[in-house]
Protein backbone atom coordinates (compact mmCIF):
# COMPACT_ATOMS: atom_id res chain seq x y z
CA UNK A 1 0.00 0.00 0.00
CA UNK A 2 0.96 3.61 -0.43
CA UNK A 3 0.25 5.19 2.96
CA UNK A 4 -0.11 8.95 3.42
CA UNK A 5 1.38 10.05 6.74
CA UNK A 6 -0.81 12.88 8.05
CA UNK A 7 -0.12 15.02 11.09
CA UNK A 8 0.87 18.51 12.16
CA UNK A 9 3.23 20.37 9.86
CA UNK A 10 2.48 24.10 10.04
CA UNK A 11 -0.15 23.86 12.79
CA UNK A 12 0.92 25.42 16.05
CA UNK A 13 4.18 26.77 14.64
CA UNK A 14 3.17 30.39 14.08
CA UNK A 15 5.02 30.15 10.77
CA UNK A 16 8.35 29.33 12.45
CA UNK A 17 10.35 27.39 9.84
CA UNK A 18 12.39 25.56 12.51
CA UNK A 19 9.23 24.27 14.19
CA UNK A 20 7.86 23.21 10.81
CA UNK A 21 11.11 21.34 10.13
CA UNK A 22 10.74 19.57 13.50
CA UNK A 23 7.17 18.61 12.61
CA UNK A 24 8.28 17.28 9.22
CA UNK A 25 10.98 15.23 10.94
CA UNK A 26 8.30 13.76 13.22
CA UNK A 27 6.19 12.81 10.21
CA UNK A 28 9.24 11.28 8.54
CA UNK A 29 9.97 9.12 11.59
CA UNK A 30 6.95 7.01 10.59
CA UNK A 31 8.34 6.41 7.09
CA UNK A 32 10.83 3.67 7.97
CA UNK A 33 8.40 1.48 9.96
CA UNK A 34 5.87 1.76 7.12
CA UNK A 35 8.54 0.77 4.61
CA UNK A 36 9.67 -2.12 6.83
CA UNK A 37 6.08 -3.38 6.88
CA UNK A 38 6.27 -3.68 3.09
CA UNK A 39 4.50 -0.45 2.12
CA UNK A 40 5.39 2.89 0.51
CA UNK A 41 5.29 5.88 2.87
CA UNK A 42 4.18 9.23 1.48
CA UNK A 43 4.09 12.69 3.05
CA UNK A 44 2.30 15.52 1.29
CA UNK A 45 5.08 18.00 2.04
CA UNK A 46 7.56 15.79 0.14
CA UNK A 47 5.60 16.74 -2.97
CA UNK A 48 4.17 20.14 -2.07
CA UNK A 49 7.38 21.85 -0.93
CA UNK A 50 9.28 21.20 -4.21
CA UNK A 51 6.18 22.30 -6.16
CA UNK A 52 6.16 25.54 -4.18
CA UNK A 53 9.87 26.07 -4.74
CA UNK A 54 9.57 25.48 -8.48
CA UNK A 55 6.71 28.00 -8.60
CA UNK A 56 9.05 30.61 -7.11
CA UNK A 57 7.40 30.66 -3.69
CA UNK A 58 9.53 31.57 -0.69
CA UNK A 59 8.32 28.55 1.32
CA UNK A 60 5.30 27.28 3.23
CA UNK A 61 4.48 30.79 4.50
CA UNK A 62 4.23 32.19 0.96
CA UNK A 63 0.71 33.22 -0.14
CA UNK A 64 0.94 30.62 -2.93
CA UNK A 65 1.09 27.85 -0.31
CA UNK A 66 -2.68 27.84 0.12
CA UNK A 67 -2.99 26.91 -3.55
CA UNK A 68 -0.47 24.06 -3.24
CA UNK A 69 -0.31 22.45 0.21
CA UNK A 70 -3.86 21.14 0.78
CA UNK A 71 -4.54 20.48 -2.92
CA UNK A 72 -1.38 18.35 -3.11
CA UNK A 73 -2.56 16.12 -0.28
CA UNK A 74 -6.00 15.85 -1.86
CA UNK A 75 -4.44 14.78 -5.17
CA UNK A 76 -2.13 12.32 -3.44
CA UNK A 77 -5.10 10.71 -1.73
CA UNK A 78 -6.38 9.70 -5.17
CA UNK A 79 -3.35 7.37 -5.30
CA UNK A 80 -2.99 6.33 -1.65
CA UNK A 81 -4.38 3.13 -0.19
CA UNK A 82 -4.42 4.25 3.45
CA UNK A 83 -3.69 7.14 5.81
CA UNK A 84 -1.69 7.09 9.03
CA UNK A 85 -3.00 9.93 11.21
CA UNK A 86 -0.37 10.94 13.75
CA UNK A 87 -1.42 12.73 16.96
CA UNK A 88 -1.62 16.50 17.18
CA UNK A 89 -3.93 19.27 16.10
CA UNK A 90 -3.83 19.77 12.34
CA UNK A 91 -6.56 21.09 10.09
CA UNK A 92 -4.79 19.64 7.04
CA UNK A 93 -4.41 16.18 8.58
CA UNK A 94 -8.04 16.25 9.69
CA UNK A 95 -8.98 17.14 6.12
CA UNK A 96 -6.89 14.21 4.84
CA UNK A 97 -8.75 11.86 7.19
CA UNK A 98 -12.14 13.22 6.09
CA UNK A 99 -11.25 12.72 2.41
CA UNK A 100 -9.96 9.21 3.11
CA UNK A 101 -13.14 8.30 4.96
CA UNK A 102 -15.30 9.62 2.11
CA UNK A 103 -13.32 7.50 -0.33
CA UNK A 104 -13.41 4.40 1.88
CA UNK A 105 -9.65 4.46 2.43
CA UNK A 106 -8.52 2.95 5.77
CA UNK A 107 -7.29 5.40 8.40
CA UNK A 108 -4.80 4.06 10.93
CA UNK A 109 -4.09 5.87 14.20
CA UNK A 110 -0.87 4.06 15.06
CA UNK A 111 1.92 2.20 13.29
CA UNK A 112 0.87 -0.97 15.09
CA UNK A 113 -2.49 -0.94 13.31
CA UNK A 114 -0.89 -1.10 9.87
CA UNK A 115 -0.90 -4.67 8.53
CA UNK A 116 2.30 -6.15 7.14
CA UNK A 117 2.35 -6.65 3.38
CA UNK A 118 2.05 -10.24 2.18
Amino acid sequence: MMILIAGPYASGTGGDSELMAQNLKRLEEAAWPIFQAGHIPMIGEWVALPVLASAGASGPNDPLASEVMYPTAERLLQHCDAVLRLPGASRGADQDVAIAQLRGIPVYRSLEEIPRAA
